[in-house]
């Protein structure tokens, strides 16, 4: 969204204050640049904390007595001429590097990683879908296979006549209840949606019914191991190819069958396995609020992480609720001093330990807490926010946010 009479403007800013201020004003200089002329342009809270966090790093008073900008790489004298610049920025600087934006090497790992399956992606859709002679299978008779394999393992929907029956008295106004139970009737459309479609798809291959246009894009799709564009409408959002991607429905279909056993929470939520986090965070503010007497509108999420892996919870939380099943994208957990840590070299998303969900009383946080409000997201393309959580950690929270430290549902190596 930025152009170069956004650099223009800025320049003549700080040509102005630079000549008509005897103290370089740095606070107003960050505001007007960070807030109106390109934070203008950012609607995004997160990113436009980015750019005043890029701003505060660099925009200040030791910027003109050497402050290191890059990895050896410190910033010029004041004194020099235009050419000087110059010649100063081709001897000195050294190439790009992830580390020179604060960002850990793990993330070009992740970038190359990404544009490679791109690649793969684009070479694989304009492969000719005749009869290969690798595998001697033509389009049909591979998405045949396909789709006899994802029948055949399908699961049944949930009746949710019974388990509305089944459900005691006093938990049918439950906020837990109410969550799974949508889960459970989002879960039956899913399924539905992905029956029905296979279904109609091998009567057309058997003869029985004419080939339409969503068949045909259904069969493209089971030949390309890709989500159809018809069941991603009414799942989650997710990066996963087919086959991973199935697997992830039966493993969350999996978690709705235990709870549908016996009707209780369970002691810990597979938080990633569900359509909406966000339903499940509000009941766990629901049931705080009816507890304690609290408006509703008043209270926010707390994340305590735990040291704690999912085979050492006991049970049920008596106040809040476990989850498990995210992932730090950036950096680590250190389970030992309980704070964030730089990540390991080619660990792209360690796990988190289980976490302790609870809702509490909105409260301004003191300045001096060490703490990192992370981002979760859904997927790595970080576009279905869920949560903030307050992480604890021993250096600068700027460090962490030009770091790009977020906590991933969905993950996909």
């Amino acid at each position: 969204p930025f152009n170069e009479g956004d650099l223009t403007v800025c320049i003549k800013v700080a040509s102005n204050y630079l000549e008509n201020y005897a103290k370089v004003p740095w606070d107003d200089m960050r505001y007007i640049i960070g807030e109106i002329m390109y934070g203008g342009h950012i609607t995004d809270p997160w990113d436009r904390r980015l750019c005043s966090t890029y701003l505060d790093a660099f925009m200040q008073p030791q910027l003109l007595e050497g402050l290191q900008l890059f990895p050896k790489f410190e910033a010029p004298s004041p004194h020099l001429s235009f050419q000087g610049y110059l010649d100063y920025i081709d001897e000195n600087l050294e190439s790009e590097s992830p580390t020179a934006y604060g960002l850990h090497p793990n993330s070009e790992i992740l970038a190359m990683t990404r544009r490679t399956q791109e690649v793969f992606g684009a070479i694989a859709e304009l492969q000719p879908k005749a009869a290969s002679a690798r595998t001697g299978m033509t389009l049909q008779e591979k998405a045949k296979r396909h789709l006899d394999d994802i029948l055949e393992r399908l699961p049944e929907a949930f009746s949710m006549t019974e388990l509305e029956e089944r459900i005691p008295a006093e938990e049918q106004a439950s906020p837990f209840t109410n969550v799974f139970m949508q889960e459970c009737a989002r879960m039956n459309a899913l399924l539905a949606q992905i029956r029905r479609s296979l279904q109609d798809l091998d009567l057309g291959l058997k003869g029985d019914l004419s080939i339409s246009e969503a068949m045909e894009q259904l069969t493209a799709s089971l030949y390309e191991n890709r989500v159809p564009a018809t069941w991603r409408a009414v799942a989650w959002p997710s990066m996963r190819t087919l086959a991973p991607w199935f697997s992830n429905v039966l493993d969350r279909h999996r978690q709705l069958t235990d709870w549908a056993t016996d009707l209780a929470t369970p002691k810990s939520t597979w938080i990633s396995g569900l359509f909406n986090p966000q339903a499940f965070l509000t009941a766990v503010m629901q049931v705080t609020a009816r507890k304690n007497e609290w408006p509703l509108d008043k209270l926010s999420i707390n994340a305590e992480v735990t040291r704690k892996a999912l085979e050492e919870v006991d049970g049920p939380s008596r106040e809040g609720s476990y989850v498990h099943g995210l992932h730090l994208e950036g950096a680590r957990w250190d389970v030992a001093a309980g704070v964030l840590e730089d990540a390991t070299l080619k660990e792209l998303h360690p796990p988190m330990p289980v976490l302790l969900i609870k809702a509490a009383v909105q409260e301004r946080r003191n300045a001096q807490d060490a703490v990192y409000d992370c981002p979760v997201y859904q997927t790595q393309l970080r576009e279905a926010f869920v949560f903030t959580a307050a992480l604890r950690t021993k250096v600068d929270a700027a460090k962490w946010v030009m770091a790009g430290v977020a906590m991933i549902c969905d993950v996909v190596d």
